[in-house]
This record gives C-alpha cells, structure tokens and sequence, in this order.
C-alpha cells in the first residue's frame, strides 16, 4: 500500500503544474448573488420546476464516440507524448446556458436561459457548488417555459459547464483499479466539501472556499482501504467553433451548432415560434472521446502517476446540442 499512498502524494504534486489565467466571470445577466456563505449542504441531483405549459428541456448524453475537437472546434488528435481514455460519467452540472441567434452574436447578447448561483463568501465571485444540480445523462438538467423566450432562431447553444464526476481507469501496484475524478472547470467555485460516491471529500488544496478553473479531487478504494487526493489540473479544453464569438478565457463556455436528431451531421437551428403546444426536448450531447488526456512515460495505454505520468487536461470534447 506504500506505492499506493505514493500515488496520490504525485497526483497532488504533478498536476498542480499550471500557470494559471486570472478567473473571469462568464458574461451578464447577474445571477441570484449572496454575500453570506452559502448554508447548504451537497448539490441537488434532481431538477425541479413547477412551471406549466410547454418547455423548453434540457438534457446531458456523455458520447464518448462523438467527434474529438480542439478549443477551435477541429479535429483533435492526441500528441505522441500523451495518452487518453474515456471516462465513465456520473455526473455533470451547468453554470450557465445561452442561446445565441448567428455567428456574430456576442457571449451575453444572446438569449441567457440560466445561470446558476454565485457566492462572494469566499472573497472573489465564485459559482456556489452546493446550490448546483448534478444531473445524471437523460435526467433533465434545466427547463424553462417556452413563452420566456422571445420568438426567432437560434443557430448556437452555449453551455457554461461547472462540475464533472467521472470514473477512470489507474494502473497501481502492478494491477488496474477504478478511480473516480471530481473536476471543478467553472471559472471560479466555492465548495468547502463535496461527495465521491459515498465519500465526503474536504478541499486540501487551496484549502475550503474558492477555488479556480481545473480544481479536481480523486477517490478510489483498494482492499477495502480509501484514498483521497485532489489539486489543480494542468488544463481545460473549451471547444468554440464559432471564431466570430470568442469565449472569455477562463471559463469552460462550450458552444455547439443545433441538429435535429432526423438529420445527424447537419446544422438545423432551432426555430421558436410562440406557438408551441408541446416541449421541445434539447438533448445537449457532450463528447467524452478521449476527454482524459496525461503525459505518458511508458506508452501502454495505463495511467500511473507512480512513474511520473501526470493529467494534462480534463475538457470534454465538443458539444451537439439535438433536437
């Protein structure tokens, strides 16, 4: 268990390599503010609504044979210093959801949907993590009337992504285990402790309280035995094909052209017309292709921070929003 406990000592000192952007805060409309420190607990892991009528609804897929895309929206491949595996997802949270009608549509003038609620407490703005809904895939994440929003068409969805809780694979003691990643890739969030299947894990890195883009916690158990470990990824891929919007840097605002689900492949934007009788399903499909990127030292395909391999970026890899 030595060599074990020598893993998550490297975990916390390799990835905490980065030279950090200042955090930005995603764009206007203000979101419900609180200056007291937060008293709530764990996020949500159900979206709630009492809003009738026809809606608006959206939901997380994890596609992990979705297209892998760099933060241009191009084809990405991984770099021969490097290797990368899928994740299993658990779990996914928002901060923030966009509609924007065309390519010139600045970040913010578009139609804002939602934006999740933020805490000074911690000195600097900061998305409130405990106030979060953690969705599972196909569990609705957000949904709002559809006579909120004013009638047109809508080329792009942006996606302010905020919390990711995944399983990998790690190569330790000679054997493969399952681990579980937390990954914080929010501008700037406040979390004082957060769970890790049933584990409650406490920050240690940066201590309780704000904590900028990349901020990650890792838990596996081996032989009955639990290990914790967390501290700052290297890097966030955030994927923007749309060169005439550039994404304030520091925040993990992923955007995607819309599709019908009848016609994969093709941009349809999505017409509101005022006049809806029905929901509109909004499928926000995440590609998760490779999405755990580290250096690799012996170029077997195994992650083993032991022998100095560290995480090189936790981003997802595009996104398709489909209806």
């Amino acid at each position: 268990m030595k060599n074990f406990l020598i893993i998550v000592i490297l975990m916390s000192t390799l990835i905490s390599c980065k030279k950090k952007d200042p955090p930005v805060v995603d764009p206007e409309p203000v979101p419900v503010q609180v200056n007291n420190c937060p008293t709530c607990n764990f996020p949500d892991t159900v979206f709630t609504s009492t809003a009738t009528g026809p809606k608006l609804v959206f939901k997380f897929k994890f596609d992990s044979t979705q297209a892998r895309l760099n933060n241009f929206g191009m084809s990405s491949t991984i770099p021969s210093t490097n290797a990368a595996q899928s994740p299993k997802f658990n779990g996914m949270s928002a901060h923030y959801i966009e509609l924007a009608p065309n390519d010139l549509t600045q970040v913010g003038a578009g139609k804002v949907l939602y934006r999740a609620e933020e805490t000074s407490c911690g000195g600097s703005n900061a998305i409130t993590f405990c106030k979060s809904v953690v969705s599972k895939e196909n569990d609705v994440c957000f949904s709002i009337p559809i006579n909120s929003i004013t009638p047109g068409t809508y080329k792009w969805l942006r996606v302010s992504l905020a919390y990711q809780n995944y399983d990998i694979k790690v190569r330790a003691n000679s054997q493969n285990i399952n681990g579980t990643i937390a990954s914080f890739v929010g501008f700037n969030t406040y979390v004082t402790k957060y769970k890790m299947k049933n584990a409650v894990m406490t920050p240690t890195a940066g201590g309780t309280g704000n904590h900028s883009q990349g901020y990650w916690g890792f838990y596996t158990t081996v032989s009955g035995f639990e290990y914790k470990s967390d501290g700052q990824a290297a890097q966030t891929t955030v994927v923007n094909p749309n060169p005439n919007s550039p994404i304030p840097p520091g925040s993990c605002l992923v955007t995607g052209a819309f599709e019908q689900f009848s016609n994969p492949g093709v941009g349809a934007p999505l017409v509101i017309t005022g006049n809806e009788t029905t929901d509109i399903i909004i499928t926000i499909s995440l590609s998760t292709n490779k999405s755990f990127e580290w250096k690799e030292n012996t170029f077997d395909g195994l992650f083993e921070p032991s022998i100095g391999e560290y995480v090189v970026d936790m981003g997802l890899r595009g996104l398709i929003p489909k209806y």
